[in-house]
């Protein structure tokens, strides 16, 4: 089919299950700069002499820089809305096999794929060409373009076929592999404002940073595994002492597990009533879940408490078996209890008080796995910072190294693995200026 702006207008309204392709600031403004030519084409053709040309400019130059700041090509970035587009048919796939969805659904889903591909092959000299046509520019607009330097297996085999429609198993295999929108965009979210929201830049730590805690590390990851080839994984709980390494610990399973499909979801505590909502989102996804809620304590009558106590102990509706909670607390007993609390014989308004204070002292049982980080040594303190200094590659003799970390440690917050992070940091930037 010869491509034309009529054309290429009606494939963006007839799509009926990836719209979504398009609704974002990129396909918007290709939209605009499509409908921009449309009309100056039927200004000509009806000979008016008031033709907004400048309109069509300015709708090219939105496109322009909206594409640009994708760091793709107009054709990369709509395959790769279409391989992370969220619709009833990527969902579904993921759950059942291409033959037992409705005809309806399949057909639907060529008819888009075949309307992309005429959007896929207006290219950006095209779009010059019209624009200047259309304007009267003595030069064309320059055109965007951005070489990908590597491609996946799905996107070459689109870029090759003739009918995208005859892709639709490969796609259908590459959806249940990878999923669909934010999680298979995102290693590491948060809920925020009531959202999923993706983190582009997660913390860096590594697990193979963190030192002096090789059982708990050991037996975090052993819990991780499980999540990951698809046994019962335990919820975890991490308490100890302050700058032990328990948040890092959680948060280096991203660049260990970099390749493999665990995604980690940070929630707050105030955020914690969201988490029924959270965990149907994440239910049927192919991905595994890491819900880690950091510094973990409930106070007096706390609703979040609650809503915890359902996700680790489950009510009428299953917990999803690809979800598992990593919480980290400075405290055993993650719910405040003070001495008035405690039941006396003169002040027993509940008759089975013991019980209540019981239930409270023992939520943090109902993690399967309690991971404790006690306070570091000098020798355990002087081992991460051995650790520490051999990977940032500190030139330091060991007596002038365990001299200076130990004062630093005496003059700052005590010994602890986050005071031998910020020792060796200031030390690597202080040999590295001189």
């Amino acid at each position: 089919m010869d491509l034309s702006i009529q054309v290429l207008r009606r494939c963006c309204a007839s799509l009926l299950l990836y719209q979504s392709v398009l609704n974002n600031p990129v396909g918007k403004s290709f939209i605009d700069l499509l409908q921009a030519l449309q009309q100056i084409e039927l200004m000509q053709a009806m000979r008016h002499s008031d033709i907004d040309e400048i309109a069509c400019i300015e709708a090219y130059a939105t496109w322009f820089k909206a594409t640009s700041q994708t760091n793709q090509s107009w054709q990369d970035f709509l395959i790769t809305q279409v391989l992370l587009d969220d619709n009833p048919f990527s969902r579904q796939v993921q759950q059942t096999d291409l033959a037992n969805l409705q005809p309806a659904l399949i057909a639907a889903t060529k008819q888009d794929l075949q309307s992309m591909q005429l959007l896929y092959q207006c290219n950006s000299d095209l779009l010059c060409e019209w624009v200047q046509s259309a304007t009267n520019l003595s030069v064309a607009p320059v055109a965007w373009y951005y070489e990908a330097t590597e491609t996946t297996p799905i996107q070459t085999k689109l870029q090759q076929l003739d009918n995208w429609a005859d892709g639709l198993e490969d796609l259908a295999a590459y959806y249940q592999q990878h999923g669909t929108g934010l999680f298979a965009q995102y290693q590491a979210l948060r809920w925020q404002s009531g959202q999923l929201v993706g983190i582009n830049t997660p913390d860096p730590v590594q697990v193979n940073q963190l030192a002096g805690y090789e059982y708990q590390r050991d037996a975090l990851i052993k819990n991780t595994e499980f999540l990951l080839s698809g046994y019962s994984a335990l919820h975890v709980l991490l308490y100890g002492s302050r700058g032990s390494g328990k948040s890092s610990l959680v948060k280096g399973l991203l660049h260990q597990y970099q390749n493999r499909q665990l995604r980690i979801i940070e929630v707050a505590k105030s955020d914690l009533q969201a988490l029924p909502t959270i965990l149907e989102q994440l239910r049927g996804a192919v991905q595994k879940f890491i819900i880690f809620v950091d510094d973990l304590s409930f106070e007096e009558d706390d609703d979040a408490f609650k809503a915890l106590k359902v996700v680790l102990e489950g009510n009428l509706t299953a917990r999803p078996q690809n979800v598992v909670v990593y919480a980290t607390s400075n405290r055993r007993h993650l719910i405040r209890e003070f001495f008035d609390d405690r039941p006396t014989p003169k002040n027993n308004d509940e008759v089975h008080a013991w019980d209540t204070m019981q239930e409270k002292l023992s939520f943090s049982d109902r993690f399967g796995l309690t991971l404790t980080f006690e306070s570091a040594d000098q020798k355990t303190y002087l081992k991460i910072v051995h650790h520490l200094a051999a990977i940032a590659k500190i030139t330091l003799s060991q007596q002038d190294l365990e001299y200076q970390a130990l004062q630093w440690a005496t003059r700052h917050n005590g010994r602890s693995g986050r005071t031998a992070r910020q020792f060796i940091d200031f030390i690597g930037a202080d040999l590295a200026a001189k």
